[in-house]
């Protein structure tokens, strides 16, 4: 073999891909060397028998004349191993140039095409991630319109508005108010599950999240009634409350509350089915002619002449946390309300 030494110039993939085909190479040759030595042990078995059935008569002599020929076979096969050796480790320097040569030509192509076209757009290559990101915020924004504009009425109760010091606000018909308890300061509310006893109808809670949606009330007139929407509301007027979501009617009857015994207070009917079961006069504490925002007001139900009333005892099970809201024949300090947040539609007229 020429003992002249090639100069070679590689990068950093090219030494990484010629250590795997070295590795890959040794491995061939350690499998090759291994089964050649099998070999030549079998055939050094075989030998040694031949020579003992052989002479059985003379066995030091024969054993003596035979050893010698043994190593100079061992020496020779070894001689052959290693010219084979020799011969395997070129053919694979051989096969390591040509891959060599053929990842170089494949990357000197990539880079001239790469040259020709330019590199992709960044558009291109995060296309998907922005429509990923457009499609979320088309869902959230549906999502949030769905949830602001559901059952809404004539306006909407994200425009609530805060108690204003310099400007009296009055409670007109057609307001969207929350009714605040004074003592506890929890909130009239109602949602879609019905009493466990007593009526069966829909349950009427007082709930402590201020910015609960379950807890907006619209106030409306009695039916036939030449009072309109924008009207401002006096003491002693009969008013009705219509749950803004389930668009059931403020209730009372003679049907015990959960917790205290009381008379049972809840939601029921719907847009077109009311009845007097659904009245309750306006009473203002403290002279007041009209119904005006944080006023203190109580209101009587007209069948039963109980106060809407609510209690620091709360239920546990399925409305945990909630206070309840029943009706008392006597005026207490816990039958006490405010209009606390909502929308609050100007006065059209006043009488």
């Amino acid at each position: 073999m020429s003992k002249d030494r090639c100069r070679w110039s590689l990068n950093y993939g090219d030494l990484l891909f010629l250590k795997r085909l070295l590795k890959y190479d040794s491995i061939l040759l350690l499998l090759a060397s291994s089964r050649r030595r099998r070999r030549s042990g079998v055939g050094r078995r075989v030998g040694v028998n031949l020579l003992e059935a052989s002479g059985r008569g003379a066995a030091l002599h024969d054993t003596a004349e035979v050893a010698p020929s043994t190593s100079q076979t061992q020496g020779l096969s070894r001689r052959r191993t290693g010219s084979g050796e020799q011969q395997q480790q070129g053919e694979a320097a051989a096969s390591l140039a040509a891959a060599l040569a053929r990842e170089r030509v494949k990357r000197r192509w990539e880079a001239e095409r790469e040259e020709k076209e330019g590199p992709v757009p960044f558009w291109q290559r995060t296309w998907f991630l922005a429509l990923l990101l457009a499609m979320a915020a088309a869902s959230f924004a549906i999502a949030l319109l769905l949830y602001l504009g559901l059952d809404l009425p004539e306006a909407s109760p994200a425009q609530s508005y805060a108690a204003d010091p310099d400007n009296v606000v009055e409670i007109t018909y057609g307001s969207v108010i929350k009714l605040m308890h004074e003592r506890t300061k929890f909130r009239l509310h109602s949602h879609d599950v019905p009493y466990g006893s007593g009526s069966g109808q829909q349950s009427v809670t007082s709930f402590p999240n201020v910015d609960d949606a379950n807890s907006y009330w619209i106030v409306r007139t009695q039916p036939d009634t030449s009072t309109k929407q924008g009207d401002p509301i006096t003491h002693g007027t009969i008013v009705r409350l219509q749950h803004m979501r389930t668009r059931k009617w403020l209730h009372s009857h003679m049907h015990a509350s959960p917790i205290t015994g009381n008379l049972e207070v809840s939601c029921f009917g719907g847009d077109n089915e009311s009845d007097t079961g659904d009245y309750w006069r306006l009473e203002i504490e403290g002279g007041g002619k009209s119904w005006r925002q944080n006023q203190r007001i109580r209101l009587r139900h007209v069948d039963t002449s109980g106060y809407l009333h609510s209690h620091d005892r709360k239920y546990t099970r399925i409305a945990g946390g909630q206070q309840e809201v029943c009706g008392v024949g006597d005026k207490r300090p816990d039958n006490v309300w405010l209009a606390a947040e909502g929308v609050y539609l100007p006065v059209s007229q006043r009488k």
